[in-house]
């Protein structure tokens, strides 16, 4: 009986890889696990990701731009959400846990009826555009972790090889090999080369 499903979950975890591709610009080497998800309304190239990197999480770019790219070596876990109005570029071998959120965009409007006019669009058509949100981009530099829980807001730059503590909320620029936890994202400590 291992030995069946052992076949399956090989041809399942074969079925997902080819399936998501369809969506995105992924190499060859690049895997995609159960709880992937992916969309794309726009081209392929919209979503770009490196050599050796899996992707459990769900990776969204808006119909009215948008642009994700995960580097080389990467791991991206279950329950993660990357949202693109903009850009959100992660670097290499960097360490997203699950349960993260990183948005490079408002999401809605400071305005009421723009807010509602967005839900309509959503809801009634189908669409999925950002429309006039404030959009920031997001980068990620080479080597960072991300903790599970955490969530990076827009125009937030991770320095290479930082740590950003499990539950942090990050809404400024984080230095290179810095350590930050709690809701301000406060440094706590430096990470080591």
């Amino acid at each position: 009986m291992a030995t069946l499903k052992g076949l399956k979950d090989r041809l399942q975890m074969a079925y997902l890889n080819r399936y998501w591709r369809r969506f995105c610009s992924a190499h060859a080497s690049a895997r995609f696990g159960v709880t992937a998800n992916i969309a794309n309304p726009q081209h392929k190239a919209a979503i770009e990701i490196g050599d050796h990197s899996l992707v459990c999480a769900e990776l969204l770019v808006f119909q009215d731009g948008g642009h994700i790219r995960i580097g080389r070596h990467c791991f991206v876990g279950p329950g993660t959400r990357i949202w693109s109005g903009v850009d959100v570029e992660i670097g290499d071998r960097v360490l997203i846990s699950h349960g993260v959120n990183i948005h490079d965009n408002g999401a809605h409007s400071l305005a009421a009826q723009e807010r509602h006019e967005h839900f309509i669009e959503i809801v009634m058509r189908g669409n999925l555009p950002l429309g006039a949100v404030r959009k920031n981009p997001v980068v990620i530099e080479d080597d960072a972790w991300i903790g599970f829980n955490a969530i990076i807001m827009k125009g937030v730059r991770i320095g290479r090889g930082a740590i950003v503590a499990a539950g942090a909320i990050v809404t400024r620029d984080v230095p290179p090999y810095t350590i930050v936890a709690g809701p301000n994202a406060a440094p706590i400590g430096i990470s080591l080369e």
